[in-house]
């Protein structure tokens, strides 16, 4: 089964695991973010060339441009850009993160022989939903299949479905595995999931 012993040390161990799971979402949803928001400046906006009154003797303010901040239909200063954000996270954190995220749902784990996911030729999302109710869960319920390896017959028969998502035992994401309510996999994708994550860790 998924390795137990970072849990089994102490009760600090197990918070420090969850503090690790929660700043690797964290990172992940500030990384996936796109700031695309953007305000023209003064020099951008159009028109404003000419200066709308001579500087001096009309009594009124000294103006250089009708574009000015100041002014209504001007630019805007220190208004959003389209910007980069990243925020870093060690290899070895985001593995520990997404070992210790599958042993607080070791509970929800559905297995199912391996073959049901790789025979899987068809692409009909009334084969899914068969395979879903024989295994006796709910249609809401958000599920996730993690497979040995990539099958695109059964991504494409999975996309009109919701509340299903598919991924790989060696490309996990840590969203999918707290949103999941159940997660289904084969006794080969466990083994690969060990292997690929908690070798580190032996």
């Amino acid at each position: 089964m998924i390795e137990e012993k970072i849990f089994t040390k102490n009760g600090e161990r197990k918070k420090r695991a969850v503090g690790l799971i929660h700043k690797i979402y964290l990172t992940q949803l500030k990384n996936r973010r796109k700031h695309t928001a953007s305000t023209k400046t003064k020099s951008e906006v159009r028109g404003g060339g000419r200066k709308p009154w001579k500087q001096k003797g009309t009594g009124r303010a000294r103006a250089g441009s009708i574009r000015s901040p100041l002014w209504v239909g001007g630019g805007v200063s220190f208004g959003p850009k389209p910007h980069k954000v990243s925020k870093k996270a060690n290899k070895k954190e985001r593995r520990l993160a997404t070992l210790s995220a599958l042993y607080l749902k070791k509970q929800q784990f559905v297995f199912i022989e391996e073959t049901l996911l790789s025979s899987f030729n068809e692409v009909k999302t009334k084969n899914v939903c068969n395979l879903i109710t024989n295994l006796n869960l709910a249609k809401e319920a958000k599920l996730l299949f993690i497979t040995s390896e990539q099958n695109k017959k059964l991504w494409l028969a999975t996309r009109n479905l919701k509340n299903v998502q598919i991924t790989t035992a060696n490309c996990l994401n840590i969203e999918q595995l707290l949103h999941a309510n159940k997660i289904i996999l084969s006794n080969t994708s466990l083994e690969l999931i060990n292997y690929t994550y908690g070798k580190s860790y032996e």
